[in-house]
C-alpha cells in the first residue's frame, strides 16, 4: 500500500513540475498566445502554482538603469502615421509616460 501511495504523489509530483514548466513557457510567448492558453486552465489549477514569480521571472525583461529604451513603432493620434522611438533617437529628447488615462 505504501508503494502505491509513493508512485501515487510521484506521478502527481512529476505532473505539477510538468505544469508548471508548460505555464511557464506559455508566459514567455506573445500577449495573445498565452491569453489563448489561460482561457482553458481552470483557476484552481492557476493558483496552485506560483503564478507571481513565474510571471515576474518571464516578463521582467533584461534593462537595466541607463539602457536605451527598446524600439517600439505606434499610431499617432490621428492613426494617420505610424512613429517609431528610433527615428527620434540622438535627434531630440523624448519622455516616455506609461498609464491609463481612461
Amino acid at each position: 500500500m505504501k508503494q502505491i501511495l509513493g508512485y501515487a504523489l510521484a506521478i502527481v509530483a512529476i505532473a505539477y513540475v510538468g505544469f508548471v514548466g508548460l505555464m511557464y513557457a506559455a508566459m514567455n510567448r506573445t500577449p495573445g498566445e498565452f491569453s489563448r492558453f489561460m482561457m482553458r486552465v481552470p483557476r484552481p489549477l492557476m493558483m496552485a502554482t506560483p503564478f507571481p514569480p513565474m510571471w515576474a521571472k518571464a516578463r521582467g525583461g533584461a534593462l537595466q538603469v541607463g539602457d536605451a529604451a527598446p524600439d517600439f513603432d505606434l499610431a499617432r493620434q490621428d492613426h494617420r502615421e505610424r512613429v517609431k522611438l528610433s527615428d527620434f533617437r540622438g535627434k531630440k529628447p523624448v519622455v516616455l509616460i506609461f498609464g491609463s488615462y481612461t
